[in-house]
């Protein structure tokens, strides 16, 4: 079988470390890497959406798929599979056979699944070597993790990463720099745009990659570098509540990495002061802040009876198909790629946008969105799925493409004062 090791002609200089794979720009490196596994991808022609990834190493580039490409994991142009589990002969399969032929034995699938793992057998950058059990069970050091996620989810040490890393520490080569794309058609449930890059997936591969990546100088984790500490505007006070324009980058609650908040911004200027809801971080607009318990309280029930009532500008890439509309998709998290959310008509909960288009031109287009329900994302995915407009908020990175902003404010919103029992009505200038 011809070498997974490709030659790579440039003259484009190294980076110093090696890329963090769940928060990256792609190196020129990888970029023009990429290019040439397109080219390979094209001609095998896969009739459905896959993961691609290419690592660069001194002396050339290697390339994976993530899973299995067309039914197959011995696609001679990519790196293989850590462990060979689709052997008909082995003993995977033949016991896979057998559990079948039984109408299925949860105690052999259980006893077979902890068996696979146990075969996958991780190297780091030192030479160290762990199964894939271990690495899960060190890295989940919380017991309400181990209890709900015993073992790694199915899958795991089957994604590009792992794959690229395990052949390079094999055959001493040297990693230099990372990246994966998507190529072909979106899922039914997820959100991928074909072409894009995206971060390692952070349920099956951080614990594995944080094993793997240990004796290489890596990137640092650019969500924890810190960033200024942006201050909101107080557009309007009483004794009971407040109105703040929160600026884009700032979280509504400390963060696992990041103290600073409107939080504890409203804690400091306001003693005992909370934010009756949230925005997401890049989400900049109004937000209402509740000075007293009982205000909290009584702003919380409006919020759970739907009687707040919110309006949100949002640019998105492309032109809605109608010019107004309601968008009905339940929502879920994914549990192991947090905080990226998926469509589940079984057991996601339900979520409501209303819609209407504003203005547009070529390439994009200005919407009005009033959610009706309250769901994590719901916009940014309403917005993006293909089920819903189709057309990703400009600037959302999780769900769309980068730029220099997520393109989303929440311009207006309509309450009932929670001592004075007034409708009070608040609306911010249109930034974009």
């Amino acid at each position: 079988m011809p070498s997974p090791l490709h030659p790579l002609t440039t003259d484009i200089l190294k980076p110093e470390r090696f890329t963090y794979p769940f928060c990256y720009e792609p190196h020129p490196l990888c970029l023009l890497a990429a290019e040439e596994v397109k080219q390979e991808i094209e001609r095998i022609h896969p009739s459905e959406g896959k993961m691609f990834g290419v690592l660069v190493v001194e002396g050339g580039f290697l390339a994976a798929y993530s899973g299995l490409l067309e039914g197959r994991n011995d696609w001679p142009y990519f790196v293989p599979s850590v462990f060979d589990a689709q052997d008909p002969n082995g003993h995977f399969k033949q016991t896979e056979r057998e559990i079948s032929a039984k109408g299925g034995d949860k105690q052999m699938s259980q006893d077979l699944q902890l068996w696979l793992f146990r075969q996958y057998r991780m190297l780091n950058a030192r030479g160290e070597e762990k199964d894939l059990v271990d690495i899960w069970q060190d890295y989940h050091c919380s017991p309400h993790i181990r209890k709900k996620y015993p073992l790694p989810p199915g899958g795991t040490g089957d994604c590009c990463a792992p794959k690229l890393l395990q052949y390079a520490y094999q055959h001493h080569l040297k990693p230099v720099c990372m990246a994966e794309f998507w190529w072909g058609p979106s899922p039914k449930t997820d959100i991928r745009h074909h072409g894009q890059f995206y971060p390692a997936c952070r349920g099956k591969c951080k614990p594995v990659l944080t094993w793997m990546l240990q004796g290489l100088d890596v990137d640092p984790n650019p969500e924890e570098t810190g960033s200024p500490h942006l201050a909101p505007k107080v557009v309007y006070e009483d004794d009971a509540i407040a109105v703040i324009d929160k600026p884009a980058g700032l979280l509504s609650i400390p963060g696992r990495t990041e103290d600073h908040s409107v939080a504890t911004w409203a804690q400091q200027r306001w003693p005992g002061a909370l934010p009756a809801h949230r925005l997401d971080m890049w989400t900049s607009g109004i937000l209402l802040i509740a000075k007293t318990n009982e205000a909290y309280q009584n702003l919380q029930k409006q919020f759970t009876d739907h009687t707040v009532k919110k309006k949100y500008l949002a640019v998105v890439e492309g032109i809605p198909t109608k010019e107004h509309g309601i968008i009905d998709l339940p929502l879920l998290f994914d549990p192991l790629n947090r905080p990226r959310q998926v469509v589940d008509f079984e057991r996601g909960k339900r979520a409501i946008t209303e819609y209407r288009v504003l203005e547009s031109d070529d390439t994009h287009s200005l919407l009005a969105l009033w959610p009706h329900t309250g769901r994590t994302h719901q916009l940014r995915m309403h917005c993006a799925h293909e089920q819903g407009l189709g057309c990703p908020i400009k600037g959302d990175e999780l769900y769309g493409t980068k730029s220099d902003r997520l393109y989303l404010q929440a311009q207006a919103i309509s309450f009932v004062h929670p001592t004075t029992g007034k409708r009070m009505h608040f609306e911010l200038p249109q930034i974009f």
